[in-house]
């Protein structure tokens, strides 16, 4: 069987598989199962249990439990109140305020979590009803929620990033590093973009600022800002040793759960209880993520085996087309993919075949991953099926999910903007993570 038709063949499986429901792990351990034996045979199967040997003996998988634990410590720990109601003090009196304090939880949340749909549920059951009721543009206000949560996965410490990065083989610090400037230039483009509205139509935000938020005293917004303090703990602890170069991401994700302790311990909410239920879960998503991760790389392996990695490699360089637009053509395919079957399953199916193209045309990896990022993230909030539109939906119930998707597309465009700015300055990626060497 020709190397194409057998790649085609398992792709048809996986696809069929993954759109009846079945689990991203169980859909690819079947695939993957059946291609050993039709092409291996029993003696493969020795191949698939090193393949997942290999794959959890990987030193630098140990951040993805770690990053995690953090998260549900910060949740759980209610410590998140806190760092709401101190952004909403200091954002201050600004027409559309609501607005900027979406964007802002939007980006410190996703520094803090690294979960689009978990910031998406949040912000959509503790903001949206305020807005409504303060006369803001419900449109306006749902799209900004959902493509501000998109920013979680982008912004560090992103357990996408770290998925991708080990799964293509580029450097994990650089590239959760690569996502802070971007994280903020698509933020600052949502801003701008709702200002612009907002000028061209008063009506989208209430005219009278004082009947959202009253005068803050000195004294509040000094409060307020110490408040936050120690937050800057588990922020440091994270991204600060990283760019000092004094820590590995493994290692600053140990010393982010450290920080969060002592965040809910600062503020009294540090139990046994909480801690032990932070610990299931951990283990619960962690589990999954790497037996996922391990089916990964025994889909790389089946590539090269077939001779699908060098023939892939060999058909691009045939095809004659430059490098910017093998660039769109590699990033319109996750983008699409990720409408219709789940962001996991795009990165498992697509890198294993994308990485010796990316190597091929010398892109820089880092930048390239990042863009891969970006588009994977976007096509989560991309209608029909994007998982982050749900998480928003389902505690937004006087929204039908037509509305969501109306009021979605014109952030989708902004994300496509913020693409193309970084595709024609790659600095903007790669700037930060180069002064670490």
């Amino acid at each position: 069987m020709e190397w194409y038709t057998t790649l085609l063949l398992g792709i048809a499986i996986l696809f069929a598989l993954l759109l009846s429901g079945a689990p991203i792990f169980l859909a690819f351990l079947f695939a993957i199962l059946t291609g050993i034996y039709a092409i291996i045979g029993p003696a493969g199967f020795p191949m698939f249990a090193n393949s997942v040997l290999d794959t959890v003996s990987i030193t630098s998988l140990a951040s993805i439990p770690l990053f995690i634990l953090m998260g549900e410590l910060l949740f759980r720990s209610g410590t998140m109140d806190v760092l709401f109601d101190s952004i909403d003090k200091l954002v201050g009196r600004v027409r559309g305020r609501q607005y900027v304090l979406v964007v802002v939880l939007s980006a410190v949340f996703g520094a803090l979590s690294g979960v689009a749909m978990a910031v998406a549920a949040m912000l959509g059951r503790a903001t949206m009803p305020g807005m409504m009721k303060r006369g803001y543009d419900r449109d306006i206000a749902a799209g900004l929620i959902v493509s501000g949560a998109s920013l979680a996965p982008i912004i560090p410490p992103s357990l996408l990033a770290i998925i991708v990065g080990s799964i293509a083989d580029v450097s994990i610090a650089k590239l959760l590093i690569a996502g802070i400037i971007p994280g903020l230039l698509l933020g600052g483009i949502f801003l701008v973009y709702v200002f612009v509205r907002i000028a061209v139509n008063p009506k989208l935000a209430p005219a009278n600022v004082s009947s959202e938020r009253g005068d803050t005293s000195v004294g509040e917004l000094i409060m307020a800002l110490v408040r936050i303090l120690p937050f800057a703990i588990v922020i440091f602890s994270v991204m600060g040793f990283i760019l000092m170069g004094i820590a590995t991401p493994s290692e600053s994700a140990a010393t982010g759960v450290v920080g969060a302790l002592i965040t809910a311990a600062i503020y009294r909410n540090l139990g046994f209880r909480m801690i032990w239920d932070s610990v299931m879960a951990s283990i619960t998503v962690s589990a999954m993520i790497l037996a996922i991760m391990a089916m990964s790389k025994m889909f790389t392996q089946l590539l090269a085996f077939t001779g699908a990695t060098s023939e892939l490699v060999e058909l691009v360089a045939n095809l004659g087309f430059g490098p910017l637009a093998m660039l769109v053509i590699m990033l319109a395919v996750p983008f699409i993919l990720c409408m219709f079957i789940d962001t996991i399953a795009v990165i498992l199916l697509t890198i294993p075949i994308y990485q010796p193209v990316v190597n091929s045309l010398e892109f820089d990896p880092v930048w390239f991953w990042l863009l891969f990022l970006i588009n994977i993230t976007l096509g989560a909030i991309t209608p029909p099926f994007g998982y982050t539109l749900f998480a928003f939906k389902a505690v937004v119930p006087d929204m039908t999910i037509g509305d969501v998707y109306k009021a979605i597309w014109p952030f989708v465009i902004l994300f496509l903007t913020g693409i193309a700015v970084i595709v024609a300055f790659p600095g903007i990626a790669t700037w930060l993570p180069n002064l670490i060497g």
